[in-house]
């Protein structure tokens, strides 16, 4: 069943790159009291994952932020070396927290999987933005297959 508005963010663990090596960090630790918008890709280094997703997250981040946003975080279903060197790739710097769901399963607790095995990327994660707060979702926008418009940044900042 899909995560809806007024459901509460799963309690999981994600990994997180740091300068000290991969760390592991909590849904409870990143939402919990907060005001957060997370946004997920289907992979890091993908077209539009990396042409216009991830920067414009990074670009509106202070405006995001402007408007009472605590944390702006990534996921995708991507091991933590791989968000890691995206991060980095994409100088998200300290803007963006990349979170790593390498196995699907904080993806698949939501209820957002795309199956991408007969492409040979195996599970992934539908592309979605969405704001919670204090761990409740208060908005949710998935986008159609192949669709890129709902989940932007853009479309996230007019919406707060």
């Amino acid at each position: 069943m899909t995560i809806k508005v007024g459901d509460s963010i799963p309690s999981m663990k994600l990994m997180v790159a740091t300068a000290d090596g991969p760390k592991e960090i909590s849904t409870d630790e990143i939402f919990k009291g907060k005001k957060v918008v997370l946004f997920a890709v289907p992979g890091a280094f993908t077209p539009t994952c990396s042409a216009k997703h991830l920067p414009g997250f990074v670009q509106n981040a202070d405006a995001l932020k402007a408007k009472g946003v605590d944390t702006v975080a990534c996921v995708a279903v991507n091991d933590v070396f791989v968000m890691g060197a995206w991060a980095k790739d994409q100088n998200a710097g300290d803007s963006i927290m990349m979170l790593a769901d390498g196995a699907a399963q904080f993806t698949k607790a939501l209820g957002l999987e795309l199956d991408l095995n007969a492409r040979g990327m195996g599970w992934r994660s539908q592309r979605y933005a969405l704001v919670a707060e204090d761990g409740k979702v208060t908005q949710l926008n998935v986008e159609a297959p192949g669709g890129f418009e709902v989940s932007k940044a853009e479309t996230i900042l007019a919406g707060l």
